[in-house]
């Protein structure tokens, strides 16, 4: 009752310019509604749009990347110190693949380090054991796979991964590179009176054998899981093409 008592005096309300008669309801709060309703509405349009948007993305990245791949394994390559033992089992855990780093299998296949078998068998020895090895692993895939920083440069290495594997280059800029094996003392090419200097020499050599890389991601400094990121997105748009590719053919 009171609350028709407050309406029929509403009512009795004249208009602008209007009647005493007209009806006028007096909303002092439609200001704050009306802006709550704005909020509301653009949040609505911006889930409708992340909603669109992975519909027309499909799958998540990691298991479209799986899909893409195939029996296929993924090769990181790179000079000493790229992050593709890091980066390389990260990636691993977000493809749910095995990560295997052919160094460590080399030593354990061998029984020694690496810098024992560069001191006693020679370079050579060593790189042929290291095709081996590769070989091997690729063979047992999928999986994500660390490479020694030389390990790219044979030509039947290169083949071998370019028939079972899509290949990625972690490219990094010298001073990030240094930073990073000062905090290691096991890099036999770097026993020199110059490390740095040997540095430059074998990113002016290998670099562009590098190049041959079906994908390139900067190794830069940030965290390793924006890394990973940028390689899950480069492969991704690697892959893509290779399926646009293959639709075009068909």
């Amino acid at each position: 009752m009171r609350f028709a008592g407050r309406l029929n005096r509403a009512k009795s309300l004249p208009q602008d310019g209007g009647s005493p008669g007209a009806v006028r309801l007096v909303r002092p709060w439609g200001r704050r509604i009306d802006a709550a309703q704005r909020i509301l509405e653009a949040a609505v349009h911006g889930a409708m749009q992340e909603s669109v948007g992975e519909a027309e993305g499909g799958e998540p990245i990691e298991a479209r990347l799986r899909r893409a791949l195939g029996l296929r394994s993924i090769v990181l390559v790179g000079l000493m110190g790229a992050g593709k033992s890091t980066v390389g089992r990260r990636l691993a855990s977000r493809l749910g693949l095995i990560f295997k780093d052919a160094d460590i299998e080399i030593e354990a296949a061998a029984g020694l380090t690496i810098p024992d078998i560069f001191a006693i068998y020679g370079e050579p020895s060593f790189r042929d054991g290291e095709e081996r090895v590769i070989s091997r692993l690729l063979r047992a895939g999928p999986l994500v796979l660390a490479t020694g920083g030389g390990a790219y440069l044979r030509e039947s290495t290169r083949l071998r991964v370019a028939e079972s594997a899509v290949s990625v280059w972690l490219k990094a800029d010298l001073d990030v590179l240094m930073r990073r094996v000062r905090k290691r003392g096991n890099r036999p090419l770097l026993q020199t009176e110059d490390p740095e200097a040997t540095m430059r020499e074998l990113m002016a050599v290998r670099h562009p054998v590098y190049a041959a890389a079906d994908v390139m991601v900067i190794s830069r400094e940030v965290s390793h899981d924006r890394v990973v990121q940028d390689v899950l997105e480069a492969l991704d748009a690697h892959l893509s093409g290779e399926r646009s590719i293959s639709l075009a053919a068909q």
